[in-house]
């Protein structure tokens, strides 16, 4: 196969009108700012270039994932952020959700990302049409877990409707010191199989994904650029890579996150235009 065509991000910043940004694994991990992050922010912003950070991350409200990057040194405004969380507003308002009873997995943003889309949010010990997996973190998870599936098992056993959705498909992150975290796409999965060795004959008991690599994410940052030469700079072959190569953009593996090996032999949809080792520029600072 092919080797991978090497770019560094002055190139990138060169060749394309709009970029596309991950945020955990390309920009920041757990504990602050991957070396080159703050270069290129500065970079970006001095220079009027288009950017977004599309995350999959919907733990955050942009406004607080701002702060959060500000605090990391990262100078981001909320309407650079895209996250999959804010895509659940129109998600309700298209399948006829406003005023449903919502069960929430995550902190108070997820939460909240819920009410601004039009639910109405209930306890997971509560009768609920909906349940939305926004984070792994913010409950008490195996108590939490057991309940919500056994209402779902009830709730199908009668026969009832429920909408599973999930706006972060991403199933692991990367933390600090080289070191990974199980995200909400894994939870998703664990009742996905559960169903699915109760209701072996029922194939549409799976969770919406709105995240990356899903296109809502990507055509939410078309319609805000309004220009299609863009490109995703992304840590993940299965969301970043995928996504951008299905939407028909261009995208630059980086190796600083998760996928940093195994790309001997892959598959078109997973194979990326470019691949990077890190944001720092050929001086070694920024671009």
């Amino acid at each position: 196969m092919e080797k991978l065509q090497e770019i560094t991000i002055d190139e990138v910043v060169y060749r394309y009108t709009v970029l596309l940004l991950d945020a955990y694994g390309v920009l920041v991990h757990t504990s602050g700012a991957i070396p080159g992050a703050t270069e290129l922010i500065n970079e970006l912003n001095s220079s009027n270039k288009q950017y977004y950070v599309l995350t999959n991350d919907a733990s955050k409200l942009p406004t607080t994932a701002a702060e959060r990057y500000q605090g990391y040194g990262l100078a981001l405004e909320p309407e650079r952020i895209i996250s999959s969380g804010t895509l659940l507003k129109s998600y309700f308002a298209t399948n006829n959700l406003i005023g449903a009873r919502c069960v929430v997995l995550g902190p108070e943003d997820s939460v909240r990302y819920v009410e601004l889309a039009g639910g109405r949010i209930v306890s997971c010990n509560d009768v609920f049409d909906v349940l939305v997996i926004g984070d792994e973190t913010g409950f008490p998870f195996l108590e939490t877990m057991d309940v919500i599936l056994s209402s779902l098992l009830h709730k199908i056993d009668h026969k009832e409707d429920v909408h599973l959705i999930l706006p972060n498909p991403d199933l692991i992150y990367p933390k600090a010191d080289q070191n990974f975290g199980f995200a909400s796409g894994s939870i998703a999965l664990m009742f996905e199989a559960a169903l699915h060795l109760r209701y072996p004959n029922l194939s549409n008991l799976r969770f919406v994904r709105l995240g990356k690599p899903h296109p809502p994410i990507f055509t939410e940052a078309l319609k805000r650029s309004g220009s299609r030469d863009m490109i995703m700079i992304g840590d993940q072959l299965e969301t970043d890579i995928r996504g951008a190569n299905a939407f028909g953009i261009g995208s630059v593996l980086i190796t600083s996150g998760v996928s940093a090996s195994g790309m001997t032999f892959l598959t078109e949809d997973l194979r990326p235009t470019y691949r990077m080792h890190s944001l720092m520029s050929r001086n070694g600072v920024g671009p």
